[in-house]
């Protein structure tokens, strides 16, 4: 694509995302799944609004495809919350797409030390999490994901619709306008299965080392990298 036609599409992404600025976000997936339809894909964390996105996007396309990164640290909480998932929807093995490092772990500490979360954190979300996220984004050409405006000063700018520059294809967040608690007034309305942590004080989950719970009040993302200054992954910063 050249300079000029990407930045035409830019502009046509965000008249596009403003004209759903009072919609539903039922209203942003279906007109996605429309447009994109196999061809664009849920990024799914087992989280509160993934799995939100998991029944809006079902309703809409029960044969929509998700996928998941896993980097073999995640909580069995997660993975028993996904179990749910696939169980609840009805969701067919080819549907569930599990995305792994091309290391181990026990590679990666060969490799690059033990406990590389602990010394090296952003090293370590570069081989377990964005590098697996660029290797299956290139399959499709828009991916939907949870983020929402309030979650961090990172992602107040989110459009509903946009263009992800860093992984260079459409990228769709249909509840970027919506609040924690709109979140789980949907889980609760819809009986939504929903990760057990989120009853436990982890408004945010991640890996075990690397998430922790957080102090009512406190900022969401806090419980994330406790130790230190990073409060995101690289999966959704230019």
């Amino acid at each position: 694509m050249t300079v000029t036609g990407r930045s035409e599409l830019v502009e046509e992404l965000k008249a596009w995302s403003a004209s759903f600025e009072t919609k539903l976000p039922q209203n942003v997936l279906a007109a996605a799944i429309e447009r994109y339809g196999q061809k664009m894909v849920l990024a799914c964390s087992f989280g509160a609004e993934d799995v939100v996105l998991v029944d809006m996007v079902h309703r809409i396309d029960p044969s929509a495809p998700l996928f998941y990164l896993d980097t073999d640290f995640l909580f069995p909480e997660t993975y028993a919350t996904r179990d749910r998932i696939i169980e609840r929807y009805q969701l067919k093995p080819a549907q569930v797409i599990q995305v792994k490092s091309l290391l181990t772990p026990q590679q990666q500490a060969e490799s690059h030390g033990d406990a590389l979360w602990a010394s090296h954190p952003d090293q370590c979300c570069q081989l377990r999490k964005v590098e697996p996220l660029t290797r299956v984004l290139k399959g499709y050409d828009a991916w939907i994901t949870g983020i929402r405006r309030d979650q961090a000063p990172s992602r107040a700018n989110a459009g509903l619709i946009e263009w992800d520059e860093k992984f260079t294809l459409i990228k769709v967040n249909p509840l970027a306008r919506w609040t924690w608690a709109d979140v789980w007034s949907y889980i609760k309305v819809y009986e939504v299965p929903y990760n057990p942590l989120h009853d436990h004080n982890y408004p945010s989950i991640g890996c075990t080392y690397c998430t922790a719970p957080v102090a009512p009040g406190d900022d969401p993302r806090a419980g994330r990298w406790k130790n230190f200054t990073k409060t995101e992954c690289g999966l959704h910063k230019a």
